[in-house]
């Protein structure tokens, strides 16, 4: 692949451009300066010392706005052996023209072969979801990084979940110790995505996801079901009590105004209690979906008080299709699913036949992972990209959860959120995800991997052999199924539910001791340095977790493991405890590591003792 996102037509001319040692790019628009330093950087990386300047007449790269360039994000490149050209007729499409220009230049260096591009998106929204509420919350700088790779990448789009993490100042009790963020943070990081040409989209959990808040003294009484899942308000907000809207108008009011998007994503998923607590005699009447429904209609006209149009997740919605007729026309259903074929993936065509606006959202599968389910999330984004196409969809929105503690690093998912990127812009022209090609492309972008060392790395870290069950089995206790852990980080116990066999759990655990992720070019960002070691850590965590499920079923079975074994587990536990803390505080916020390495330190107690020590 010459380009990582590839564009919609390509017209190869004869000859080669070549930028020399010196050369002068030129605009006349002040908003091209942020993506032309870019370019400049990219061309001194390859030995070209580049100014930039206003001459449009004498300037060797050159960009200018052309009306004829119809589409709003749309560009044309032109590459002839005197000068190269981006034409626009936005500000934005000008911005992602620089951006393949970028990527040529990255990959190909000062000499580029004449060509002609044209081209535009395939979908409209592209969107990026991180998950900050799950026990990890990233730095504003994290978060302002992100933005420039996800800009770089085409993608428009970004949203930010959020149960608890902002400080309310009506409700100052939310957030407390889970890092959150402040106005004045939303703020700069919406002034940073408004500079890259990216939309800040608000994402407020409003019905389900709600035991963070629900769980506090004064608000468990709001539950629809206190104490489902020894929650002491469970999880989900009771529908009929007039409080629950009362608090989210609270909520609503100190949180979207911080937004320029028109856009806001409510949530509304996965109510687990609905019908089941303080709204069951009425759900009895009426039906599960009427009450749902009645309360997305209440949150709606808050949203609507904001000038907003609401956003929500589509579970609920295809679980009682019966309420879809009387979904307000412009209400944006996020159809979401995880799983290749999935049901809800396949049921797209009934929000269509609606008429309902829509968006598709496959997953990066970095969650309960720690390197990504890769083929299983290449899969999900590539059919739903494919889907979120032919349905006329608005667009696609990649989801990035941290379920569990939120252990898994923003690095290992960044193959995943450039290959979304790439089939939301062009899906036609993107690799399928049996090939190797988009990751041999990713590695040589992202990283400077031109020989092609990184692509096996990644995809063995990412084995979809992992599944969940290394994520949590690492921080299982060996003489039982109990998780270690604490609060919303403690582990699932999932050893006794692993298939592979032990041979195959040594064969792992070879492959994975034998793999050497490479440092990296010299010219390498911090932000990708950082995520370099991320999938080394992450290769770490997966030959732990197979150890630990040989020493378990060992010691399950009345047996003792050998002593060789049980060090080595201790050492390579202590080293990941300690990896594991130190990348947390590069990327973001003290919130609630201490959950996460309670379970290592718990894990670790455990060995020593096996080992008598």
């Amino acid at each position: 692949m010459r380009f990582l996102i590839p564009p919609r037509t390509i017209l190869e001319r004869e000859g080669t451009f070549s930028a020399g040692t010196q050369t002068t790019v030129a605009s006349v628009h002040d908003s091209d300066r942020i993506p032309v330093r870019g370019l400049i950087a990219d061309l001194g990386a390859c030995s070209c010392s580049a100014r930039l300047t206003r001459d449009t007449q004498s300037a060797r790269i050159v960009v200018r706005r052309d009306k004829s360039v119809r589409d709003p994000e749309g560009y044309r490149i032109s590459i002839r052996p005197d000068r190269v050209t981006v034409r626009s007729g936005t500000d934005a499409g000008a911005y992602y023209g620089i951006q393949t220009l970028r990527g040529l230049v990255r990959n190909e260096g000062t000499s580029l072969e004449c060509m002609e591009i044209d081209d535009r998106p395939a979908l409209a929204r592209r969107g990026f979801y991180l998950d900050c509420s799950r026990g990890k919350v990233p730095t504003v700088g994290t978060v302002k990084q992100l933005v420039e790779r996800l800009a770089h990448w085409k993608l428009n789009e970004l949203e930010l979940y959020v149960e608890n993490v902002f400080t309310f100042t009506g409700h100052p009790e939310i957030g407390v110790g889970f890092s959150p963020f402040t106005p004045e943070d939303i703020r700069e990081i919406g002034e940073h995505c408004r500079l890259h040409h990216v939309r800040l989209v608000p994402s407020l959990t409003s019905l389900g996801h709600f035991e963070k808040i629900l769980m506090l003294p004064g608000y468990e009484d709001l539950g629809e079901l206190p104490g489902y899942g020894d929650l002491p308000g469970g999880t989900t907000l009771n529908p009929l009590d007039p409080r629950s809207v009362a608090l989210l108008a609270d909520l609503y009011s100190e949180f979207l105004p911080l937004f320029d998007a028109d856009d806001f994503n409510a949530c509304g998923d996965e109510p687990w209690e609905l019908g089941q607590g303080r709204s069951r005699e009425r759900a009895e009447e009426v039906g599960v979906g009427r009450v749902y429904l009645d309360f997305i209609m209440k949150i709606r006209a808050l949203s609507l008080a904001h000038g907003k149009r609401m956003n929500m997740w589509g579970d609920i919605v295809l679980k009682h299709p019966e309420i879809i007729p009387e979904i307000p026309p412009e209400v944006v259903l996020l159809n979401w699913d995880y799983s290749p074929n999935g049901s809800m993936m396949t049921r797209t065509g009934e929000f269509v036949d609606a008429g309902l606006p829509l968006v598709c959202c496959p997953g990066t599968h970095g969650w309960q992972s720690h390197g990504t389910r890769l083929r299983t999330s290449m899969r999900n984004i590539h059919q739903f990209a494919g889907i979120a196409v032919d349905s006329g969809a608005e667009g696609l929105l990649n989801t990035d959860w941290g379920d569990g503690g939120h252990r898994n690093s923003l690095g290992v998912s960044l193959h995943g959120m450039a290959y979304g990127a790439a089939a939301s812009w062009n899906h036609a022209s993107t690799p399928g995800p049996e090939s190797d090609e988009f990751t041999q492309a990713f590695c040589r972008d992202t990283f400077g991997d031109a020989g092609g060392r990184l692509t096996p790395v990644l995809t063995t870290i990412g084995d979809d052999d992992y599944h969940n069950w290394a994520y949590h089995a690492i921080i299982e206790s060996v003489q039982g199924p109990e998780g270690f852990g604490r609060g919303f980080a403690r582990a699932r116990p999932l050893i006794g539910e692993v298939k592979l066999s032990d041979d195959e759990l040594r064969r792992k655990i070879d492959v994975a001791s034998g793999l050497e992720v490479p440092e990296g070019d010299s010219n390498l960002e911090g932000f990708e340095q950082t995520a370099l070691r991320e999938f080394g850590l992450a290769n770490s965590m997966n030959r732990a977790a197979a150890r630990r499920v040989l020493i378990a079923r060992a010691v399950r079975a009345g047996g003792r493991p050998d002593a060789p074994t049980l060090a080595a587990h201790e050492e390579e536990l202590a080293a990941i405890r300690d990896e594991l803390e130190r990348l947390w505080t590069v990327r973001n916020r003290p919130s609630r590591l201490a959950d996460s390495l309670t379970g290592f330190d718990q894990a670790l107690a455990e060995v020593r003792e096996l080992r008598g020590h």
